[in-house]
């Protein structure tokens, strides 16, 4: 079997590719590197059944020519910066929606049938029903990226309909690890590696949030898309549990023996479009047989060794 793997040298993407590699697939990864990191493949690129095609979604002759031969398409590209969707209101439709659109008319013109697909808790926008099912119903979008990311799984749903494909849609709380370089665990930890005196927090560090170990996040994949025999399969991706920002804060000034003090900004939120509770009820993904090894304690704790171990990624980063 043939995988191409979308936003393959990403945090995410990089797992996947190495886990795929691992299930005896063939794959082609394919990444135009804005985000992503040449050193998340140096295993990837030892094995001889991996192809890297560097490239962009949205240049869809290159994009069509890279597909060709695929059985299946594992789409993990993405615009991912959630706080800085307001400032640049484009870059989601661009680099969320019509980046998937274009996949999916490259699946088209191969006729390729199966796609997985990275979605976001944040589709359900400021949820009413915690903790969230895949059927609750989704309330006024409050972020460009959750808005986004929404178009993608109608596109998809509607293309499974129109051309017969079959789609797994994975609903992920945030996601932490080894490779993990942006979000809230990686903000603190640079910030207290400048200066482990004081750590301005946005918000009031009251936000509830969940997360998840990428690794695990990784064995839903392969377990739904080895299992799900649905048209369209859509699953909420996280653990039964969700902590406070300041918990994960204690968690990171423990693993770090850094004691500062901690300034909040103040308000329920630390941007426009950040959720102050997210939940997600993945009883539906726990039917197939799937659990998560880790705690997000545990979680947060493997991304610091992992930040603490290397140092490359905050110079990249400066």
């Amino acid at each position: 079997m043939k995988a191409f793997v979308t936003g393959c040298a990403g945090f995410v993407g990089s797992h996947l590719t190495e886990r795929l590699l691992a299930e005896d697939w063939d794959v082609v990864g394919f990444d135009n590197f804005s985000t992503g990191r040449r050193r998340f493949l140096e295993r990837a690129v030892r094995d001889p059944r991996f192809l890297l095609v560097e490239g962009d979604l949205l240049q869809t002759d290159a994009l069509q020519s890279a597909m060709r031969g695929a059985q299946c398409v594992f789409h993990f590209a993405a615009n991912a910066d959630v706080r800085r969707g307001a400032e640049y209101p484009r870059r989601d439709l661009e680099q969320n929606t019509i980046a998937t659109h274009n996949v999916l008319e490259a699946m088209r013109v191969n006729a390729v049938t199966r796609i997985a697909f990275a979605s976001t808790g944040s589709v359900y926008g400021e949820a009413t029903v915690m903790p969230t099912p895949e059927e609750a119903p989704f309330p006024v979008q409050t972020s460009l990226y959750g808005a986004s990311k929404l178009a993608c799984e109608g596109l998809i749903a509607a293309y499974c309909e129109a051309f017969a494909l079959q789609s797994w849609i994975f609903r992920f709380v945030s996601i932490l690890g080894e490779r993990y370089s942006h979000g809230h665990v990686f903000d603190f930890y640079r910030q207290l590696v400048s200066d482990p005196t004081q750590l301005h927090v946005l918000g009031d560090g009251r936000q509830r949030k969940s997360y998840l170990y990428v690794e695990d996040g990784i064995e839903a994949i392969v377990l739904a898309t080895q299992k799900a025999r649905g048209r369209v399969n859509i699953y909420n991706v996280g653990v039964d549990s969700y902590c406070e920002v300041d918990d994960s804060i204690a968690w990171i000034c423990e693993a770090m023996q850094v004691r500062p003090r901690v300034l909040h900004a103040g308000g329920d939120r630390g941007w426009v479009g950040d959720n102050p509770f997210i939940y997600l009820d993945t009883a539906k993904l726990r039917a197939l047989g799937w659990r998560p090894k880790l705690s997000i304690e545990q979680g947060v704790r493997r991304t610091v060794e992992y930040l603490r171990s290397n140092p490359w990624l905050l110079e990249a980063h400066a």
